[in-house]
């Protein structure tokens, strides 16, 4: 069952989407543990394509926000106006009202906005005039973002992207690739997406992922990653305990998307890429070295001991 509906998401993806297969596994990652998804790269690669067919394949409410340098946290969250006709107080509920939220080019939108998102992606709430309303469950966010430096952007800090359980980088297409683009781009544009999950489906998934066995050994090895990459004289901000809570959440779901209901030390590294270079800051110094959150991640994967298994 479990399996029959991953299948059907990935091949309804794949009639739509060209290359990516790593990207749309990392997204049933974030799906299956309610964690929040950012997708980096060059403009014009298919972000926004990849996440609106995913979001369109799996059920439940979606919405899109385009966000600009203009935009108002009320614009994003909702607001409450006077009803003249009732005389009452109403509520106006916001796009982040849904199970999927695509939010287009966040680092264009201003840090006055780009904070409404964070109580909503760690609470799964939100605060309008001093009340709280729960959002939908599932709740998944899926964020696209333009490279650093670009021209009208506003980099996010540090708690905006911690909030980002996982962070994926995308590149230019390969020429194969690129060509199969072109000569199917009539049928990719206007995509008809079928529904092929429900939100009940995807509920009764979330929780069967909770029960994979994750043993001590491995959580272990998750620490000492961790721990290794905070004590390095190159890392001034290193990642924080809820980069051990997502190593674990991921690597129990990608243990289930392999068919297995227990995780082993191979799921760990394969997500430590997407979930701890987003959370690592380089000293300046080092930075002339070539050294990047990415060259850090790799060095921890060689020095600490893998765990027998």
């Amino acid at each position: 069952m479990a399996s029959q509906t991953i299948q059907r998401i990935i091949g309804e993806v794949s009639r739509y989407v060209v290359g990516m297969e790593d990207v749309v596994a990392l997204m049933l990652t974030a799906m299956l543990t309610e964690g929040h998804i950012l997708i980096e790269g060059p403009a014009g690669t298919g972000k926004t394509h990849l996440a609106k067919v995913f979001a369109s394949t799996i059920g439940g409410s979606f919405s899109r926000i385009q966000m600009t340098p203009d935009l108002l946290p009320a614009d994003v969250i909702g607001t409450v106006y006077y009803d003249i006709v009732s005389k009452t107080w109403q509520l106006k509920k916001g796009p982040i009202f849904a199970n999927v939220i695509l939010v287009d080019e966040l680092n264009r939108a201003t840090p006055k906005a780009q904070s409404a998102l964070i109580e909503a992606m760690q609470e799964m709430q939100v605060s309008i005039e001093g009340k709280t309303y729960e959002l939908p469950r599932p709740f998944l966010v899926i964020a696209t973002q333009l490279p650093y430096g670009g021209e009208g952007t506003y980099p996010l800090t540090d708690v905006q992207r911690d909030r980002f359980a996982y962070s994926v980088q995308v590149s230019y297409p390969s020429r194969e690739q690129e060509l199969a683009i072109i000569s199917s781009i009539d049928f990719i544009e206007k995509p008809k997406v079928m529904q092929v999950a429900s939100v009940s489906e995807l509920a009764r998934l979330i929780e069967t992922v909770k029960r994979v066995r994750v043993v001590d050994r491995v959580k272990n090895y998750i620490l000492d990653i961790v721990a290794h990459i905070r004590s390095l004289d190159e890392v001034s901000s290193g990642p924080g305990p809820r980069a051990s809570i997502w190593l674990l959440k991921g690597s129990r779901a990608l243990a289930f998307l392999e068919g297995r209901d227990y995780v082993i030390p191979d799921d760990v590294k394969k997500l430590a890429y997407h979930i701890l270079t987003h959370r690592i800051k380089v000293k300046l110094e080092y930075q002339t070295d070539n050294i990047s959150p990415l060259s850090i991640v790799e060095k921890a994967l060689k020095e600490v001991e893998v765990p027998k298994y």
